[in-house]
């Protein structure tokens, strides 16, 4: 019998997972996937964002702004690589720059009080690779870039090690009342729980309505992204945001803390909550934008390209709510902004469910913060350690040799309270395979690891 199960290891619920973890409770965190992070929260712009642009007054807003403050101050002490690279937000035509006053008032009712204009001469001295016609910006100076993937690890793994139960590859397929307590079932068992929070991402809306509510519906948002070389890198100092429609935020490209370039995303409003394949049109239409605003990156290689899926739904807010006299939490359209909220969710949730009755114990000890493995290219790697590779020659033997990967953080990658199952997952633990070659070279090496044939 638990105290609370969460539905969804997402970074939302692996937040959340952690921040209850503080307290004398016994958690699940139950995902049907074989690993954490693997829907949405692995598939994102990568941008720890203030919530400049938020609609001030509202939940997201408060959320995105308290989640950018614990998150900054998390990664340090985690590891999880982080660079304060900041954000102009740039006009290109009359009406967009009528409207960069508004922008700049919105950001400082939004507490962003460093937000201001940028004037065409000062925005072309920072970014002379931006295209011709730009008309002015709104400087965003605390908008950094982060790791998305050691984010989610690093919240599961403080869980984990102060004793949440994490119950992978189980899919819940329906709850029904146990008397004092849910009962959550699966295809092979029945997980016992006193309090449940949906935590389920895109199918929140659909488990949301197995305890009798129907407050918000969800149509799955697209957005196809494409990574270019690491050689395009220096085109670029910030990231380059568009002028935001009631819609969508735009596309922008931003660096990422892997040395890439990034630019994405679409948005489309699809009924499958499944289909992540990008499409032709979806990337052309990319590369369009690209050569209005950094025309050089036409000339560089992609590295990659991708698609995720964003909670969308018919409200402009999130969609967060406690029935105690259900004993049940719904943390639902949480969309592109959901990693940089991630942590003051957990924090806001945890709050809502003491007022509700779950009794929230203090532990004698804080749990012990976990350092997740360096991904950035702003700290050293492995390889680069001269006395990590002297104590451990696996650290200086290099096999995915377009990210830098060596044996030995593969081999940590597959050990340790939560380790890589698959490709993927080694993937989102080290960068291997994640380079210009695709797995080409080292994918054969990377895979022999997994199936354990040490010495490949």
């Amino acid at each position: 019998m638990y105290d609370v199960a969460i539905i969804g290891a997402g970074v939302v619920g692996c937040a959340l997972a952690r921040h209850l973890a503080r307290f004398r409770l016994h958690c699940a965190l139950v995902e049907r996937a074989n690993d954490v992070g693997t829907g949405t929260s692995k598939a994102n712009t990568a941008i720890l964002h203030t919530g400049f642009d938020t609609e001030p007054g509202t939940l997201e807003s408060a959320l995105v702004r308290r989640g950018h403050q614990l998150l900054g101050m998390h990664a340090h002490r985690a590891g999880i690589a982080l660079e304060r690279v900041g954000a102009l937000l740039v006009a290109w035509t009359p009406p967009q720059a009528d409207e960069l006053d508004s922008i700049v008032d919105k950001a400082r009712r939004n507490r962003c009080r460093g937000a201001r204009r940028v004037a065409e001469d000062e925005l072309y001295r920072r970014e002379p690779h931006l295209g011709p016609g730009a008309l002015g910006a709104v400087e965003i100076p605390d908008e950094s870039i982060i790791c998305p993937w050691s984010t989610t690890i690093a919240f599961a793994l403080e869980a984990v090690g102060a004793g949440v139960d994490l119950r992978l590859g189980t899919t819940v397929t329906g709850v029904r009342p146990g008397g004092d307590h849910w009962e959550l079932l699966t295809g092979t068992e029945v997980i016992r729980a006193r309090w449940v929070v949906n935590a389920a991402g895109l199918a929140g809306d659909l488990v949301d309505r197995w305890f009798g509510h129907g407050d918000f519906s969800i149509t799955p948002r697209k957005g196809q992204l494409i990574v270019f070389d690491k050689l395009a890198r220096p085109l670029l100092h910030s990231i380059l945001l568009p002028v935001p429609t009631p819609r969508s935020k735009g596309v922008l490209v931003a660096p990422t803390v892997y040395g890439n370039l990034l630019l994405g995303p679409t948005a489309e409003d699809q009924d499958d909550r499944t289909d992540v394949a990008t499409t032709g049109d979806g990337l052309a239409s990319l590369l369009a934008a690209a050569q209005r605003i950094l025309p050089a990156v036409a000339a560089e290689e992609v590295t990659a390209t991708y698609a995720g899926l964003r909670a969308a739904t018919e409200h402009r807010d999130y969609q967060i709510s406690v029935h105690p006299e259900q004993r049940y939490a719904c943390i639902g359209g949480i969309r592109s902004t959901g990693l940089s909220s991630s942590m003051a969710i957990a924090e806001h949730v945890t709050e809502q469910l003491g007022a509700a009755g779950l009794s929230l114990e203090d532990r004698d000890e804080e749990p012990a913060v976990p350092r997740v493995p360096p991904l950035g290219e702003s700290r050293p790697r492995p390889y680069q350690q001269p006395e990590l590779v002297a104590a451990d020659p696996a650290y200086g033997h290099i096999l995915c040799f377009c990210e830098r990967v060596s044996e030995g953080e593969i081999r940590d990658a597959l050990a340790g309270p939560l380790p890589a199952r698959d490709l993927g997952g080694i993937r989102r633990r080290t960068r291997a395979t994640n380079g210009r070659c695709q797995a080409f070279y080292c994918g054969a090496s990377v895979a022999a690891l997994l199936r354990g044939e040490v010495g490949s």
